[in-house]
């Protein structure tokens, strides 16, 4: 089990390979298909974004509210595939992983690999033991979008697994595991 650390740094990056079990700590930043539209036409319009891409990670959640007393309510991840046609203008400008489920598309493969970025899953159905790991959250955009607004989470030993690394293997490909 590797622990890294937020903002991800070139080293940690290229540390990574497909199948690693990570435990992520440091700040991941959530967000879903609506948010991605904003801020990919916010790139495309060169205004300046909610938070730094560069060497960031995103996590595809939508998070439940807080219950009384807790930082935040459930917060599982998303499938990942329905941020393909967002993720290589990301990668170009900065972005260092993702966090979701589900495997990505080959144009979205090839940008990770071009990028030397990564792309982790999370388990689905894990949602209320995922929160027991957000030691802070806030939305820092998008607040009128309710679960789609963007959060800054801090996380302590976010569980996830490697599945696209900065050297383009899969994880999900048989050849992969061989």
């Amino acid at each position: 089990m590797k622990k890294i650390q937020t903002p991800l740094t070139k080293k940690e990056l290229e540390s990574l390979k497909s199948g690693d079990e990570v435990l992520i700590s440091g700040i991941i930043y959530t967000m879903r298909d609506a948010a991605h539209a904003k801020v990919s036409r916010m790139i495309e319009e060169n205004k300046k974004l909610p938070f730094p891409l560069e060497n960031s990670i995103i996590y595809y959640c939508g998070p439940t509210p807080a219950k009384p007393g807790h930082i935040i309510g459930s917060c599982g991840p998303t499938t990942a595939s329905r941020m393909d046609k967002y993720t290589p203008l990301l990668l170009e400008h900065g972005l260092a992983g993702m966090i979701g489920k589900g495997g990505r598309n080959s144009e979205v493969k090839n940008s990770i690999k071009k990028h030397k970025a990564v792309y982790f899953s999370a388990l689905g159905g894990l949602g209320a033991e995922y929160a027991k790991n957000v030691t802070g959250s806030k939305v820092i955009a998008f607040e009128e979008m309710g679960p789609e607004a963007v959060y800054e989470l801090e996380v302590k030993d976010f569980y996830a697994v490697v599945i696209n690394d900065p050297e383009g293997n899969d994880f999900y490909s048989s050849e992969s595991r061989s």
